[in-house]
């Protein structure tokens, strides 16, 4: 028998909380996080809002953290998720086998310090050309070793390690959108190979930053709603206009079962299966008939060993730009056939907006809290159905309902597609 995989301890920072259960309370009462951005002048931006971890502080969930100042935002990020996840789980490790003890991180480029790039090419300017000489003795005299190490995306996986003393499987995941519960899924590998006890599995990300929106901009991917930003990230409406890029982290502690059980652990849930697939189509756009994202599901639920009539509630990628909406929206139906029609169904990107290497971590852990309180969380401004969207998305308003499994669904550019099934623990 292969060896289950459940989880023990939780974390997250997200634009509308930050820790585990100020984010859920925000999800469930409908609450979103978008607003203006801040963290740079967008004004000559055609998209100038963003869903930010406002006035975040490293130091409220660690002691060191004068030792992180000149990491990156993705980095903090990650180190906060895991700090809380750590010690929810109740986890001493300095007990653990640390050799049995790894990371498996979603994660992309750290802050991007666009405003010194700007300085040095303008200080190396001769004539219309850049003179690289003086652009590498002023890079040497003003760029910070510290920051442009932390650009690099697998450093907030390390930075993990060294702080937890995981001397396993040290991993980083890069496929954008999907990246984190793709990482989630590799970390459940690992336990059940019986490589790993425990894994820190999830994902950190923050691109809001002149060269990440500019590059979301330029696939006319974002919304432009920037005189409505509370109602900008609008998922399966006929009147979304794109997504709402979003930061933050969420790691989960994810344990063999009999390794949990022997230390006397709280069991959360079940991660019970998992698929990830590739669309092989096109850098931006998902399969036109959704064959991707419909092969990852099945292949979650026979990962699961379990059937579709099993599944009580979907978290959807649910991105609020129209294609992947409509796709996804089409995917549902050709693996759950009528019933798709029925089940509930929504988007926490709403309100989270897109997290993109950490939204899959983030949603799964929603998932887990689906299930332990019987509230499914609403898809917000969900106002004006979409014909071609006409599932049952929970508008508005959370719904009381026990599940007993959810599945979550992760779709990222350049066609990968990750389906996570998620259970309560049930011994």
């Amino acid at each position: 028998m292969r060896r289950r995989v459940v989880v023990t301890g939780m974390g997250m920072i997200t634009p509308v909380g930050r820790d585990v259960e100020s984010s859920w309370e925000a999800l469930r009462e409908g609450r979103g996080g978008v607003g203006p951005i801040t963290l740079f002048d967008a004004g000559t931006f055609p998209t100038r809002i963003a869903a930010e971890v406002s006035g975040f502080d490293l130091g409220a969930y660690r002691d060191d953290s004068a030792r992180w100042t000149e990491h990156s935002r993705t980095s903090q990020f990650a180190l906060a998720a895991a700090t809380q996840a750590v010690a929810h789980a109740g986890l001493d490790v300095a007990k653990l086998d640390s050799s049995r003890f790894g990371v498996y991180l979603g994660s992309g480029e750290g802050q991007q310090d666009f405003g010194r790039f700007v300085e040095l090419v303008h200080g190396s300017n001769q004539g219309g050309k850049v003179d690289t000489a003086a652009f590498t003795r002023m890079g040497l005299r003003r760029l910070h070793p510290t920051r442009e190490d932390d650009q690099e995306p697998g450093k907030a996986a390390g930075h993990l390690a060294s702080v937890f003393g995981a001397r396993g499987a040290n991993m980083t995941c890069q496929t954008a959108c999907a990246a984190s519960a793709q990482a989630i899924g590799g970390a459940v590998d690992l336990i059940r190979r019986g490589e790993l006890d425990v894994v820190l599995a999830g994902g950190a990300h923050s691109m809001i930053h002149p060269l990440g929106v500019t590059g979301f901009i330029l696939l006319t991917a974002m919304s432009t709603r920037n005189d409505d930003p509370a109602r900008a990230s609008r998922p399966f409406d006929r009147d979304r206009d794109g997504f709402v890029l979003g930061e933050g982290g969420g790691v989960l502690v994810l344990e063999d079962l009999e390794h949990a059980r022997a230390r006397g652990a709280q069991i959360l849930g079940e991660i019970a299966g998992h698929g990830s697939t590739a669309d092989a189509f096109r850098l931006t756009d998902s399969h036109d008939q959704g064959r991707g994202a419909i092969a990852a599901m099945r292949i979650a639920l026979e990962d699961a060993e379990m059937d579709p009539s099993e599944v009580g509630y979907i978290n959807a990628h649910g991105t609020s730009t129209p294609s992947n909406d409509s796709i996804e929206t089409l995917a549902i139906k050709r693996v759950f056939g009528d019933r798709a029609y029925t089940m509930p169904i929504s988007s926490t990107k709403s309100m989270t907006g897109h997290l993109v290497s950490a939204g899959g971590a983030v949603e799964a852990i929603a998932s887990l809290l689906a299930i332990r309180d019987g509230v499914l969380p609403p898809t917000i401004n969900l106002e004006s159905p979409d014909p071609e969207c006409d599932l049952n998305y929970l508008p508005g308003e959370a719904h009381e309902r026990r599940v007993d499994v959810v599945l979550s669904n992760s779709f990222g550019f350049g066609g990968q597609n990750t389906a996570l099934i998620l259970r309560r623990f049930a011994g």
